[in-house]
């Protein structure tokens, strides 16, 4: 099982304590561990607790409505702990980016900013706004920062998050993150691999490999000056001795290249999950989304998927309520989820973002309670095709990584198969971290249950 990384391992336990809340998706996740190593190098400490921290940072996240109203109701929270001593308050990451000025409005209270191309300045940042009790702000966006110097401060786990490149140039009209994150840069696959390396040295045996367009991914090699795209990152990665699985998140279905079905199908250690998101299943609401690709390119290109990887776990995203959607436009999304039939969908309702096109283009016009009906009527018939997929694995044999004690029971395990599959199964002797032969006897829409053999 990978040790735990703490920043009080390396600095004074008299320095500033630092404490990080985290929102949003797995890039965050990942920045946040970014933040912890830039932060320890500059003499911070990790407060346990909110009651104990000096510094309180909340790393944000723009695209889910859900996290966006979470992080301005959290703030009102922590501005009463100023009552008990002082403390700095900060926002950083993509609402740091896209709200700086509600961010910085007087009735907030937030002390200081950076988006997330602005983490170095975090120390800075952090002692200005302590010193000269000021507000303090940066939000400059790069076309060169990848933090690929920069090795993460991770807390105990089983997966490790490697952020192959960031920013996106897709500017799909509902998405924030172009202008939040920036343009597309990739990292060295050098840094990637040494990176990857590491951590299986601490550890680990399980990566993801992150990135806005995952299939986008091209860099020139400063040793060689030789070209690498995602399918030779991600052989590379899956080569290196103690790696056992290699997930990644997300490619886009506009350009799913051959070579990286290829690599997937061959290498054993790639896991045979692919997360496709599809958004829609009408062509014309795709083509307001600027998507870039038909539902019947779409469905080309999960036949061709398949008739690879016939045993590979498809999942998706859907969003519903895309302005002027008509309910013939979102019975073309029923069908087409009928059609293909994905493990598990993460379905989501439209909300406006900021700065988006779709916010300066169309008015949101589809009542919340037709969202409601819409978003109701997908679970449940998504629900249903998970739960006959999911029948499919009774009587296999699946390889599960042990990640913890089941909630509902304490003396059961839970894991995750390579297809992601969420496994539960008595405890005996194994621990966390180990790899299991689960033989499955049972299944429901969102867990496969079973017993070691």
């Amino acid at each position: 099982m990978p040790e735990n990384k703490s920043l009080n391992q390396s600095v004074n336990l008299e320095a500033p304590k630092i404490f990080i809340e985290t929102y949003g998706c797995q890039m965050n996740e990942y920045d946040t561990e970014l933040v912890r190593s830039i932060l320890s190098q500059s003499g911070y400490g990790e407060s346990e607790s909110l009651e104990s921290a000096d510094v309180i940072l909340l790393n944000t996240c723009s695209v889910r409505e859900n996290a966006h109203n979470r992080v301005f109701g959290r703030l009102q929270t922590l501005n009463h702990l100023r009552k008990f001593k002082p403390r700095t308050i900060g926002v950083i990451g993509c609402m740091a980016q896209s709200l700086k000025l509600d961010l910085l409005a007087n009735d907030i209270h937030v002390d200081l900013i950076a988006g997330p191309d602005s983490y170095r300045s975090l120390p800075h940042l952090i002692n200005d706004s302590r010193n000269d009790n000021t507000q303090a702000a940066s939000i400059d966006l790069s076309e060169f920062e990848t933090y690929e110097d920069i090795y993460p401060t991770r807390q105990e786990g089983i997966n490790a998050w490697i952020a192959i490149m960031r920013g996106c140039d897709n500017f799909c009209t509902f998405c924030v993150v172009p202008y939040t994150r920036g343009r597309e840069r990739s990292r060295t696959l050098e840094s990637v691999v040494a990176e990857t390396e590491r951590l299986v040295a601490e550890g680990y045996s399980q990566v993801t490999l992150l990135g806005q367009n995952v299939n986008s991914y091209e860099i020139a090699s400063p040793v060689n000056g030789e070209k690498y795209r995602f399918a030779d990152l991600l052989s590379r990665v899956a080569d290196i001795d103690g790696i056992r699985r290699v997930r990644f998140t997300s490619p886009h279905p506009k350009d799913f290249p051959n070579d990286l079905l290829r690599a997937v199908n061959s290498h054993p250690r790639v896991c045979k999950h692919i997360h496709l998101p599809l958004q829609a299943g009408s062509d014309r609401i795709l083509k307001l989304m600027n998507r870039g690709y038909t539902a019947a390119q779409f469905l080309t290109l999960v036949d061709k998927i398949r008739a690879l990887m016939p045993e590979i776990i498809l999942t998706t995203d859907i969003i519903l309520g895309f302005p002027t959607e008509t309910r013939a436009d979102f019975e073309d999304t029923v069908r087409l989820m009928e059609t293909v039939r994905f493990d598990a969908a993460f379905i989501f309702n439209y909300s406006e973002r900021k700065g988006t096109v779709a916010k300066r283009r169309w008015k949101d016009d589809v009542t919340l309670a037709e969202k409601k009906d819409r978003i109701i009527t997908l679970n449940n018939i998504q629900r249903h095709i998970s739960h006959g997929r999911n029948k499919l694995h009774i009587g296999q044999i699946l390889e599960v990584l042990v990640e913890g004690s089941s909630k509902r029971d304490s003396l059961d395990w839970y894991g995750r198969s390579e297809g992601n599959k969420m496994v539960i199964f008595p405890r005996t002797v194994q621990k966390i971290g180990d790899y299991v032969n689960i033989k499955i006897h049972s299944a429901s829409a969102n867990t496969l249950k079973g017993a070691v053999v």
